[in-house]
């Protein structure tokens, strides 16, 4: 579990660390909406293309992505797996009683595995190449029209910002804490499915001990440093939009161009 790099920072002076923070956030959510317009072949391979292009552009070294997708491999495999047994349709390689395997379902389930890689891996290099407190200045900034009606946009930036910062101190906590289980005899991912769930409760109660003292804490440090919110607060970085942030901008214009072409 301490592989998952969703949510971790890696410093650098790349041209995709460089990019304004909003840029990036919209951008990615972009990107995975128009994951969904691609049908084919084609279309996949130029989208794979494209986001290798990104990784390449952050002086990110790919086998770090791959080695951090692996956690969620499984979750993946089930995702493709119900879509390959529960579909059918084109020219039939197997069927027994609900099951089935078609032309129809494997290519769904191969499509669908292209998505989660794309969108693993896109979600991914935004966090990698922002840090928490950009993100959080970057949602602030974009939900700043929302003041107008009262909406909290600080506190909810601020929110999900800890929330980020926290998954992976929360992922290497975990990594300890079964290790220490381990050493005392415990065994996950072993024996029937109710031994596999009763040996997950000695690891939930001290991970929830920990989040809960890790949160008093951060509210202590915050109160003693006069923390009273975000009205009247200055910024030490002031988000700047450059030229690049532009022309990133009509990169995934192309982009969409070029899908939109594949796709018909």
């Amino acid at each position: 579990m301490n592989k998952l790099i969703l949510g971790r920072y890696i410093a650098g002076d790349s041209l995709i660390h460089r990019l304004d923070p909003r840029a990036k956030l919209v951008l990615s959510f972009y990107f995975v909406g128009i994951i969904f317009m691609a049908n084919n072949w084609q279309s996949f391979s130029m989208l794979l293309i494209f986001t290798l292009g990104c990784i390449l552009a952050s002086k990110i070294s790919l086998s770090f992505f791959l080695k951090g997708v692996r956690p969620l491999i499984w979750l993946i495999i089930f995702t493709v797996a119900l879509q390959m047994l529960f579909s059918s349709g084109g020219q039939m390689y197997w069927h027994w009683g609900i099951f089935k395997i078609s032309e129809f379902g494997v290519t769904n389930g191969l499509y669908i595995f292209c998505r989660f890689i794309l969108i693993i891996f896109m979600s991914t290099l935004l966090t990698l190449s922002t840090a928490p407190l950009q993100l959080a200045d970057a949602i602030e900034s974009l939900l700043k029209p929302l003041k107008a009606i009262k909406f909290p946009v600080y506190e909810i930036a601020l929110m999900l910002s800890i929330a980020l910062r926290f998954v992976p101190t929360l992922m290497d906590e975990t990594a300890k804490i079964m290790n220490a289980q381990r050493a005392r005899g415990v065994n996950f991912g072993q024996g029937p499915l109710i031994k596999q769930m009763q040996s997950i409760i000695p690891l939930l109660i001290p991970l929830f001990v920990s989040s809960f003292n890790r949160a008093e804490d951060l509210a202590i440090a915050m109160e003693s440093r006069g923390y009273q919110g975000g009205e009247g607060r200055t910024k030490y970085r002031v988000l700047k939009w450059q030229t690049t942030d532009t022309m990133a901008f009509v990169l995934f214009a192309v982009v969409t161009v070029a899908l939109v072409y594949l796709k018909n």
